[in-house]
């Protein structure tokens, strides 16, 4: 599960499992496999290191700390709306 934030200032815990896409239209939308779509204030960088630091956790506790996000960095263009993922 990870926390957003709405662009009301409310936040949402969604089921990274569901997560579809995430897209920068300018905004950034999270789309969930069941089709609801969320307006967050999060960067799509943000959303992606969020479910990979979740995923981490449950796959390897000792990797899912938030000291260890740096093991990874997300690599892209906000113009070209492109990531890719990139070891440190």
């Amino acid at each position: 599960m990870i926390e957003v934030t709405r662009l009301s200032g409310s936040t949402v815990v969604l089921n990274a499992d569901l997560i579809e896409k995430v897209e920068a239209t300018p905004d950034t939308v999270v789309t969930l496999t069941t089709g609801a779509c969320f307006v967050v204030t999060e960067s799509v960088p943000e959303v992606v290191a969020s479910v990979i630091d979740y995923k981490a956790r449950i796959f390897n506790p000792k990797l899912g700390s938030s000291d260890n996000r740096s093991l990874m960095v997300l690599q892209g263009s906000e113009m070209e709306k492109t990531w890719t993922l990139q070891p440190r």
